[in-house]
């Protein structure tokens, strides 16, 4: 089965600009949600650029990869590549409602 089927991506952005335009000190905040529970397994503090890139990359591997694929490559440490400087991939997510700031 695709993973896309199995995950869902949650994209905070904290403010209105397109991140081509927005303050690079902006912190756009990303979750990887899993469809079956709700819960977030994955998440990502990145700047507006950093989180556009880790998107793509995201959404591109739910569409090709199954879910063992991408299971190995995300939840398992494989996707360790450069976002830039900012904090990597945490699992201690913070709760949706929680995000005050990201609204």
């Amino acid at each position: 089965m695709k993973a896309k089927r199995l995950y869902r991506l949650i994209h905070h952005r904290g403010g209105l600009l397109p991140a081509a335009l927005a303050d690079p000190a902006r912190v756009d905040h990303v979750e990887l949600i899993e469809s079956a529970s709700g819960q977030a397994v994955l998440c990502w503090d990145l700047s507006p650029l950093g989180a556009r890139r880790l998107l793509r990359a995201l959404r591109s591997d739910l569409a090709a990869l199954e879910e063992e694929q991408f299971r190995a490559r995300w939840l398992e440490g494989e996707h360790e590549q450069d976002w830039g400087e900012e904090q990597g991939a945490r699992e201690d997510c913070t709760e949706p409602g929680d995000l005050d700031e990201w609204s």
